[in-house]
């Protein structure tokens, strides 16, 4: 699906330029926009992403805007609509983009209106536009554009044009047409640290877009290539779009993609990809046109010919050097595939959000988050289960789970509904402070909602390399906002061991451990260390664990893991949480925890509360 779909974002590249008498153009443009690098990137096989028509879309919007201001057919208007509608269906956070379009528009025909042309066509446009980006269901917005285009047609909607502009205005406000806007600007452009939840408890919580690596800024270079393949060929695209709206001012309507494109440069990589067909076409403009001066036509074919292969070499390499890894290897799909038989369909399995879509898939269970619910406040009580004490972590997964499935009852426009979990728990329980409940978690008189289905805690080693981002969501005073623990989690492959007790430690700093003296030196500071821990696998998969404790007041814990050849630092809380203790130690509480599945890559454990 991927691999076809995205590729019909040629379609469109060919139809705007084969509209402005342009055919070589659009078909340079088509050659290099479905394989342009982060195209490629989204789009390829294996990648099972909205991206896959989130071009090819707006692209066709793109051309039916452009066709409706040329001819002015109303067949045009139609086709806009219907283009809003189904991107929007396909992709909700197409708001953006459309309001993009919709604002510059707005602006040509204020432009129009001051130069005494008419403008009438512009603004139907315009109200066609509006009643189709309404934030209400599909099937209402395309009745209601079918209505309009039946009274186009009957000739009673030019009389009140300036009113049903007007009303589509309103209504798009009033049901929160901008909203989804300014959500996304907050998160990917203003990229807020902390956002607070407006019930009574106002709780604060830290935003997945600080964690996110296509949310992060990036640099030219590789904003550059990611659009066009080179940076050569990016500056020179921008040149050649200059020149084509020079040519044909219509091209600027291209702008809304081009501009989403640039915000990668501040919003994170993922938006290079909106800018991609139609710097396509700016740069093959270039060529063609440049070509143009040449008197013999033979020549001037070769140098297109060359040119343009010149631009897709730098992409088709990429495509041929881009090697993805699977989400998960061969031996963590058996472990989830396992749990497909010992798990219900009604069970939860809590994971961290990477993992969501994968466990879901191959264990059909049910998850608390994933790839498209890990908002800091979901991710908040997943966040603490993980790597917080096991009774914490045991009886929390226990709230979470059936306070997520009592959510599913109520009405969307409830308080409890819009509550978060996190604060109804904490209310129910006769708490107005999180962490006050938080606290009870340790005593028996906490009494625990009834248990309506199994939960099981999945545990992969490939984890450890996010533990400290997985930490993060919990370590804030949901409260205040502000961060209360900086755990030290410091994990490393790379080491050498100097004589028998010295070992060098490489990540990112440089570590001695000094067993002799019972020190770890950081920076020329000595730290005296609680433990020293080896785990081992034996041939029967059977985990031993040694452990030489030197300084029981310390606060620092060495952990060599050798069949994974790997050294963890960790300070005493990180220690202690649930995940250094069930899947490195297989320490587990045998009052809230019992093994069902264990392997070197992951580990699964049953809640028993």
């Amino acid at each position: 699906m991927s691999a076809f779909l995205s590729s019909l974002v040629v379609i469109p590249v060919i139809l705007i330029a084969n509209n402005l008498k342009q055919l070589e153009v659009g078909f340079i443009a088509a050659l290099l926009s479905s394989i342009a690098w982060s195209y490629y990137n989204r789009t390829m096989v294996g990648y099972y992403d909205t991206d896959m028509l989130n071009i090819v879309l707006p692209s066709f919007l793109l051309w039916s805007l452009m066709l409706a201001l040329r001819t002015k057919e109303d067949k045009y208007l139609l086709f806009t609509a219907f283009e809003i509608i189904i991107y929007r269906a396909w992709y909700p956070q197409s708001y953006s983009l459309e309001f993009a379009f919709f604002s510059l528009l707005f602006i040509f025909a204020i432009y129009q209106y001051f130069k005494k042309e008419d403008y009438k066509f512009t603004l139907t446009l315009l109200t066609f536009m509006m009643f189709a980006m309404m934030n209400l269901d599909g099937f209402i917005r395309l009745t209601v554009v079918l209505i309009l285009f039946i009274s186009l047609k009957k000739g009673f909607f030019e009389k009140y044009l300036y009113y049903l502009f007007g009303l589509s205005v309103i209504l798009f406000f009033i049901t929160g047409g901008f909203n989804p806007i300014w959500g996304k600007l907050k998160g990917y452009v203003f990229k807020d640290t902390i956002s607070s939840t407006k019930d009574v408890l106002n709780l604060h919580f830290f935003t997945v877009m600080q964690t996110v690596r296509e949310a992060g800024k990036i640099p030219f270079e590789v904003f550059a290539n990611r659009i066009s393949g080179h940076s050569a060929t990016f500056l020179l695209s921008i040149v050649g779009y200059i020149w084509m709206t020079k040519k044909y001012p219509i091209m600027l309507l291209g702008l809304p993609l081009i501009g989403l494109g640039f915000l990668a440069y501040v919003g994170g990589l993922r938006f290079t990809i909106y800018a991609v067909p139609v710097l396509a076409l700016g740069i093959a403009f270039l060529i063609v046109n440049i070509a143009s001066y040449i008197e013999n036509r033979l020549v001037q074919k070769l140098l297109i010919g060359f040119l343009s292969a010149l631009i897709l070499v730098p992409n088709i390499l990429h495509v041929i050097d881009y090697k993805v890894p699977t989400v998960f290897v061969k031996d963590e799909v058996k472990v989830l595939d396992n749990l497909k038989h010992i798990a219900n369909r009604e069970d939860y399995v809590i994971s961290w959000w990477d993992y969501g879509y994968p466990i879901r898939y191959y264990s059909d269970v049910k998850t608390l988050v994933d790839g498209g619910k890990h908002s800091g406040k979901v991710n908040f009580p997943v966040s603490y289960i993980l790597t917080h004490d096991q009774i914490k972590s045991a009886k929390l997964a226990r709230f979470d789970v059936e306070y997520t499935e009592k959510r599913f009852n109520f009405k969307n426009d409830s308080i409890e509904y819009n509550r978060t979990n996190i604060a109804q728990m904490t209310l129910d329980n006769g708490f107005n402070d999180v962490n006050d409940f938080l606290n009870s978690l340790e005593f028996e008189e906490i009494k625990l909602p009834k248990k309506t289905r199994d939960i099981y805690l999945y545990l992969p080693n490939r984890m450890m390399q996010i533990y400290p981002t997985v930490a993060k969501f919990s370590d804030i005073d949901v409260m205040s906002g502000k961060f209360i623990r900086k755990p030290l989690f410091l994990v490393s492959h790379r080491f050498t061991k100097q004589n028998e007790n010295i070992i060098m430690i490489a990540s990112g700093l440089k570590l001695i451990l000094n067993l002799n003296k019972a020190v770890l030196r950081i920076n020329k500071k000595d730290i005296k260390i609680n433990s020293f821990i080896i785990t081992q696998i034996d041939k029967n998969k059977k985990l031993h664990v040694n452990k030489q404790t030197f300084n029981p007041f310390s606060n620092i814990y060495v952990i060599y893991m050798k069949n994974y050849n790997q050294i963890l630092v960790v300070d005493k809380d990180t220690f202690n949480s649930t995940y250094i203790q069930l899947f490195v130690l297989e320490n587990y509480d045998k009052r809230y925890f019992e093994p069902i599945i264990l392997t070197p890559y992951a580990k699964v454990f049953k809640l028993k509360v």
